[in-house]
């Protein structure tokens, strides 16, 4: 798609992606705080979360993190794989890893036992977005809470 015509994401998106053996299907929901409520309506079929940060926007942050604690805390979403991608991160002035760890450090209890990894990227320019995948991918292949179907793997 051109990069002109990405805005965030108002109510829901729905993309499939090849990666390797695996066919993903991505279910990219809006984070406005009145969509949010929604969520939970997917998390019985997911297979991993990936949870998109501004790392630009220190004043929401907060907002974020709450969010990110929901979505942690749902046991819906036992065992299921988190990928955090920090974007943004090729502008200058953007918050590093460890800013947005420490800002999240709270929710590391109820991260559990699952597997989790905070990558930094940048949609504009795609650095780090497909390592974050090809580790969900990994994750979600060798999760024994929830295994992938096997349709979905060739």
């Amino acid at each position: 798609m051109s990069l002109s015509k990405i805005t965030t994401t108002v109510g829901l998106n729905i993309g499939t992606v090849d990666v390797g053996k695996a066919r993903l299907m991505f279910w990219d929901l809006g984070g406005q705080e009145e969509l949010q409520s929604l969520w939970d309506k997917y998390y019985a079929e997911c297979h991993g979360v990936i949870y998109v940060i501004d790392s630009t926007d220190e004043e929401r942050l907060s907002e974020s993190k709450e969010a990110f604690e929901k979505v942690v805390s749902s046991e819906a979403l036992d065992g299921v794989p988190i990928l955090v991608l920090a974007n943004k991160q090729d502008v200058e002035t953007c918050l590093s890893i460890p800013d947005i760890k420490t800002a999240f450090s709270d929710c590391t209890c109820k991260i559990g036992r699952r597997d989790c990894l905070t990558q930094a990227c940048s949609a504009l320019t795609g650095k780090g977005v497909r390592e974050g995948i090809e580790w969900m991918v990994k994750c979600v292949v060798r999760n024994v809470h929830r295994p992938p179907r096997q349709r979905d793997i060739t």
